[in-house]
């Protein structure tokens, strides 16, 4: 017999959920394509910067300069998103990444290419994209209904490591085929999908039935007061964006452009596919992990699992800057690019999930300050120090740093 005060069934979890919807799937597709011009870019860029000045201090410019707009921009870019049509800010975004990419050409083309012109370029990527972050994480709640949230972040997490191992495996080719001039010209055309979709997609502030707050620039007591109602959340709200933040901070990507010397001292010191594996197998973990995780529906959004997996994160980074095998480093690469994308994703769906609606996009702009902006001192944790112990022992260091972060943590969730 039915038991009619029983509470209805939980609605089953749906494999890649918001793929259900027809505006996701654009949003999906072109922003990989857009994360593949990025890594493109980075890819022949970092090559040809390595290759002419040798230097693993300007590397570490190139982790400064493109997360130093994160820090400093974020929130006023998050507060112009709770203003603004957020396609518009991602579209100027996707317009200098296209600029920046001609101008590396161009200076490759004439071979007029100097340091000051190396650290120009890398300061307006890093400005595009604070423009395209933030705005793109406001976006996605016009998207996708709120119970397909989880799975849209998961996926916008896939679809940007989905660019990056195409990346890889593109700018290499293109490297070996057409040469950097050529190829990062042909790479700016990429960049043109994304921006025809953002016209044509249907998500702006009037579509969907909402005005404009009443401020759009930040004033000392809008920030002061969003800190403060991310205190009221400290256990999901602050333990994550602290999380994040350290991860940032200690390690980032920062070693992604020191990449040509880890290749070297593994013996893969040449623009080859060997070269283009070890900067893929970090991509590659992250997009399995993407694509395992939505699938089956694990890994559901818990403060105390992101930070185990970051942990675990940590454990396979520490593992490949000491080893002296390229297989083993390329394995252990792999694990570390799984870690990352599940303990970012999760840490990233508990901040979108648990922000307030009415200044959404200050509290995103807080987060991408902390997961992003921070990166800005990856560059000296990672690429400054390792110019005085070495790259290894830096990157070796950091995660040791942030298992320690971590772990207390941990024991301050343990107590609440």
């Amino acid at each position: 017999m039915n038991n009619p005060t029983a509470a209805p069934p939980a609605p089953a979890r749906r494999s890649f959920a918001a793929l259900q919807h027809p505006g996701y799937r654009g949003f999906f597709f072109s922003f990989a394509a857009a994360m593949m011009a990025d890594s493109i870019e980075h890819v022949i860029s970092y090559w040809i910067m390595f290759q002419k000045f040798q230097s693993n201090a300007l590397g570490a410019f190139a982790v400064v300069s493109h997360w130093l707009p994160f820090l400093l921009l974020s929130m006023p870019v998050g507060a112009l998103a709770d203003h603004f049509d957020p396609r518009r800010l991602i579209q100027i975004g996707m317009v200098i990444f296209m600029g920046v990419s001609v101008a590396w050409g161009v200076l490759f083309l004439t071979d007029t290419l100097e340091m000051w012109h190396a650290m120009a370029l890398l300061t307006l990527h890093g400005i595009a994209g604070v423009l395209w972050t933030p705005s793109s994480q406001v976006l996605l709640h016009h998207v996708v209904p709120a119970e397909h949230l989880q799975s849209a972040v998961r996926l916008n997490a896939t679809s940007r490591q989905l660019g990056m191992l195409g990346g890889p495996a593109i700018g290499g080719l293109l490297l070996m085929l057409f040469g950097p001039s050529h190829g990062i010209l042909l790479n700016a055309l990429i960049y043109i999908p994304t921006i025809i979709w953002l016209w044509r997609a249907p998500y702006s502030r009037a579509a969907i039935g909402q005005g404009p707050p009443r401020r759009a620039l930040l004033s000392v007591s809008d920030v002061t007061s969003t800190l403060r109602r991310i205190a009221e959340h400290r256990s999901t709200l602050g333990a994550m964006i602290v999380l994040s933040g350290g991860a940032s901070f200690f390690i980032g990507n920062a070693y992604l452009p020191q990449m040509p010397d880890f290749a070297r001292s593994l013996g893969h010191g040449n623009a080859d596919l060997s070269y283009s594996v070890l900067l893929g197998a970090d991509a590659v973990g992250a997009l399995t992990a993407g694509f395992i995780l939505e699938s089956r529906g694990w890994l559901q959004p818990n403060p105390r699992t992101a930070m185990v997996l970051a942990i675990l994160w940590c454990v396979s980074l520490a593992g490949f800057a000491m080893s002296s095998m390229y297989s083993l480093a390329v394995i252990l690469l792999f694990v570390a690019g799984f870690m990352d994308l599940s303990f970012n994703s999760m840490a990233q769906t508990l901040v979108q999930l648990n922000a307030p609606a009415d200044i959404r996009g200050r509290v995103l702009g807080v987060f991408s300050m902390m997961a992003l902006g921070l990166r800005t001192f990856s560059g000296v944790t990672v690429g400054l120090m390792g110019a005085v112990i070495g790259i290894h022992y830096s990157l070796a260091l950091s995660a040791v740093a942030l298992i320690a972060l971590t772990a207390v943590l941990l024991a301050r969730s343990s107590k609440q």
